[in-house]
């Protein structure tokens, strides 16, 4: 089900979410200080390209030791993500989930955008696993 719904998602939409996170990071990386959030862009891009089976969890949870997402410097940087451009990536997803959430057959889709408006809030400190 997992791939089905991956391969619907992509070609449905999650392409255009997915280039739009890519954008982003590209922004951000041509403004050399950005790269950290450019990073994170091009993990989320690639999650939100095919999200089914997936989920972003906190990164200390996954990893052993901490690193600077993690901690403080990481709540600094989602405040500044959130201000210069992670509410626009969450309206995108929150319109696209009431757009999917019209249809019963769109609301698997719906909730993989919520997902999506949520780690676009706060990005940093976040890592994609596989959902077991």
């Amino acid at each position: 089900m997992r791939t089905i719904g991956n391969i619907f998602w992509f070609i449905l939409g999650g392409v255009l979410m997915g280039l739009g996170w890519w954008l982003a990071g590209l922004i951000a990386l041509v403004t050399i200080i950005g790269i950290p959030w450019a990073k994170a862009c091009f993990v989320i891009g690639k999650f939100s390209f095919f999200p089914f089976g997936k989920k972003a969890v906190p990164r200390d949870e996954v990893a052993t030791d901490k690193d600077i997402g993690t901690g403080a410097l990481g709540v600094l940087g989602n405040v500044v993500w959130f201000v210069l451009a992670g509410w626009w990536l969450a309206i995108g997803h929150l319109l696209s989930a009431l757009v999917c959430f019209i249809t019963i057959i769109g609301i698997p889709f719906g909730l993989q955008h919520l997902k999506l408006a949520g780690i676009a809030v706060f990005p940093i400190g976040k890592t994609i696993v596989d959902i077991k």
